[in-house]
């Protein structure tokens, strides 16, 4: 009887112990099941591949990076996470909101017509063909000015001075006592002759044979239409053989000299047509004709000197005025245009910011043509219907500076390599504002044994936790004959070198 109650209590109890068993399995399979399903499982049930991790960095100090998560040694926060997919390569991304807050616009890259036009600065100038001078052929003095003042209109014809020449009169006083004496044809043709090779003009010879007297006083005339643009003597004044006594502009045909800038220099040929529009006669379009691309180049602006020849009729055009010249050459022509102002120049190259999908934003190097307007060519670098940014690019390439991508837009940051990093564990030896001394094992990457050596801190300095004595594992780069530290984390004490 005993032996029977035994057995029962027995039975009862294993099955007590096994159902107990059951349910805690159950339980924690439940358990395991509901907390991996938010990692693995998404809403319709679909397995989801983890996003891979590049590496932790601190947001404050970027330059710094980490091989797994924790606590940053420079802020009181723990270290962010940099994914692969978030990180791309010369380019950042961007969120709409904060695209909108740096105030970024973008314009589109588009084929357009391209007249074979450009623009350039240049000044009015006298028409050095249509210039004449008037100058003295005898000894002797200035009697009367008619014409005293600089820039003075003249007419063709009319007096400008009277003079009194003394060899002059003598030659025509023997030259009259000749004809008059009827000393025969042979003579008087050679005292004609002498007066001739004097320089008395005919006209002068003319009146006094009609006056039967020689002329004493002699008047110079404006030999055509203009202005004095040279005066050359005052009343009272002797004169020479040779001496310029007036020089005459015709200002009814003006050049302008245009300051052509040397990569347009090959569009502008003679005979190319242009165009003059000047301040304040922004109604008037002054038609003219390349007359001569002078063979030099001014070394302080590098442009040539582009000579234009204008009708000017109406005398608006005056001589010193500054003046727009358009030059047009040929047809219109199709072009990739782009906004000026989406170019970023450095110098050496020229750069636009490129707008892709997803608020990505890369920068692209352009080759660079002719300017039309607001817009200019582009020969290679972009395709059409590409959209660049047009304004906020200089805070975008701030943000992405952040984000180690959108470039430093010279050579070396778009293309030179990241210096490679170096490794090693060692102990600190001393702290100095600048630098941090450590014994440290032996690099294999730069095949050094076992010192003890100074290394330049990083710009961001280094974790305020640091002292003398601890274990560290540290990552440095070469820089000139420097050796700067990247990053250095305290390791387990003891841990060797």
């Amino acid at each position: 009887m005993k032996t029977a109650v035994f057995v029962a209590v027995c039975a009862v109890a294993s099955a007590l112990i096994a159902v107990s068993a059951y349910q805690l399995g159950a339980h924690r399979t439940a358990v395991v099941t509901s907390n991996a399903a938010p990692d693995s499982v998404g809403a319709t049930g679909d397995l989801k591949p983890a996003r891979p991790v590049l590496y932790w960095h601190d947001p404050m100090v970027p330059g710094t990076r980490f091989d797994k998560p924790g606590k940053s040694p420079f802020m009181d926060m723990q270290l962010v996470p940099v994914y692969a997919d978030a990180a791309g390569g010369s380019g950042a991304t961007v969120s709409p909101q904060l695209a909108q807050n740096l105030g970024i616009r973008t314009g589109l890259v588009r084929k357009s017509d391209m007249s074979a036009s450009f623009e350039a600065s240049g000044v009015v100038t006298q028409n050095e063909r249509a210039t004449e001078v008037v100058q003295s052929r005898v000894i002797g003095y200035i009697e009367k000015l008619h014409v005293r003042a600089l820039l003075d209109p003249v007419r063709k014809g009319q007096p400008l001075a009277t003079f009194y020449a003394p060899e002059w009169a003598a030659a025509l006083e023997e030259y009259m006592g000749v004809r008059r004496a009827q000393a025969g044809d042979a003579l008087v043709e050679a005292a004609r002759a002498r007066l001739r090779l004097l320089s008395i003009p005919d006209d002068v010879i003319a009146r006094s044979e009609r006056a039967g007297v020689a002329q004493t006083r002699f008047t110079l005339t404006a030999p055509t239409s203009g202005v004095v643009a040279e005066l050359g003597v005052r009343e009272g004044s002797m004169i020479s053989p040779g001496l310029t006594l007036f020089r005459i502009a015709d200002l009814s045909s003006v050049w302008v000299m245009a300051d052509v800038p040397q990569p347009m220099g090959l569009q502008v040929r003679p005979s190319s047509n242009a165009e003059v529009r000047a301040p304040g006669l922004e109604d008037k379009a002054f038609a003219g004709k390349v007359s001569a691309v002078l063979p030099d180049v001014d070394p302080t602006t590098r442009t040539f000197k582009a000579r234009v020849e204008i009708r000017n009729t109406a005398f608006l055009l005056k001589p010193g005025m500054f003046v727009r010249v358009i030059f047009r050459e040929g047809g219109a022509q199709q072009a990739l245009l782009v906004p000026q102002e989406a170019v970023i120049a450095t110098g050496r190259r020229n750069v636009v910011i490129v707008a892709g999908e997803g608020g990505k934003y890369s920068p692209v190097e352009v080759e660079l043509g002719r300017d039309s307007g607001g817009d200019v060519e582009v020969k290679s670098g972009l395709l059409e219907g590409q959209r660049v940014v047009v304004s906020g690019q200089f805070l975008l390439d701030s943000e992405a500076s952040i984000k180690s991508a959108l470039g430093r837009l010279d050579a070396g940051a778009l293309k030179a390599p990241a210096p490679e990093r170096h490794s090693g564990k060692g102990k600190i030896e001393a702290i100095d504002k600048d630098a941090l001394r450590l014994s440290h094992g032996p690099i294999a990457s730069l095949k050094w044994g076992a010192m003890t050596m100074s290394f330049k801190t990083p710009r961001e300095g280094l974790a305020k936790d640091l002292k003398v004595g601890m274990q560290v594992k540290f990552d440095f780069i070469q820089q000139g004959d420097d050796y700067v530290l990247q990053s250095v984390i305290p390791v387990a004490s003891g841990a060797g070198q």
